[in-house]
């Protein structure tokens, strides 16, 4: 977009991580936060991307994402649009997928998909800010038509505040990049198991999640 920069943070002193953080706690509640000095070795961390959308100097927009190469799949993380009617979202969207595909090119791969954990508002009462592309309504909407699915079973994520809870109102969804219909059970374990390996206390209810899907040989891709 005319007079947007797309720029990738490495240093939680940069000027522009202070005010993406400052986005964040604006827009997604406590637990889904890292506090800022946490981010500190995160942002150095070459599996990593936290990316801004920078116009006039103000981060307005952001972005983070990963890339396993031996799962040979995608996460994002979030996606944050600070105002409606900016073009940000489109922004953000083909500058990631330009990265991610240079990034699994790289590697000799063509990524199979992308994960993203994706608010339910029908089974939560979670409330974002007022910016209407953020609203879980909305949001949902808009990622179910860019071709994500949801993957059938109950999800729980450990809360980002590493104090033992249980995150629930979610769904852990996949954007096939190749049709899939279905995905392995175990490839779903260990990405979930690598993913979360930075939070040392894992509530009960996500071990019982992560055992549940140790006894299943594949899970189902529905519509969101």
């Amino acid at each position: 977009m005319i007079g947007m920069e797309y720029v990738r943070i490495t240093n939680i002193q940069d000027p522009l991580f202070a005010q993406l953080h400052r986005l964040m706690q604006e827009v997604f509640p406590p637990e889904e936060v890292l506090e800022f000095s946490l981010w500190e070795e995160p942002l150095k961390d070459n599996g990593l991307r936290v990316c801004v959308a920078v116009q006039d100097g103000k981060v307005v927009g952001a972005t983070e994402y990963r890339y396993y190469e031996e799962f040979n799949v995608a996460m994002t993380d979030f996606t944050i649009i600070g105002k409606a009617g900016a073009g940000i979202g489109p922004f953000l969207w083909q500058q990631r997928q330009s990265d991610l595909e240079q990034w699994a090119a790289y590697a000799g791969r063509s990524i199979s998909g992308m994960f993203a954990e994706i608010y339910n508002p029908y089974i939560s009462s979670e409330s974002y800010s007022n910016i209407t592309p953020m609203n879980p309504y909305v949001r949902r909407e808009v990622l179910a038509h860019m071709g994500y699915k949801r993957l059938d079973f109950d999800y729980v994520h450990p809360s980002w505040l590493n104090d033992g809870e249980a995150v629930s109102g979610l769904d852990l969804c996949f954007l096939p990049y190749h049709g899939q219909s279905e995905l392995p059970a175990e490839l779903i374990v260990a990405f979930l198991e690598r993913y979360y390996s930075v939070l040392s206390n894992k509530p009960a209810q996500w071990l019982d999640m992560i055992e549940r899907l140790k006894n299943m040989r594949t899970v189902s891709l529905l519509p969101m």
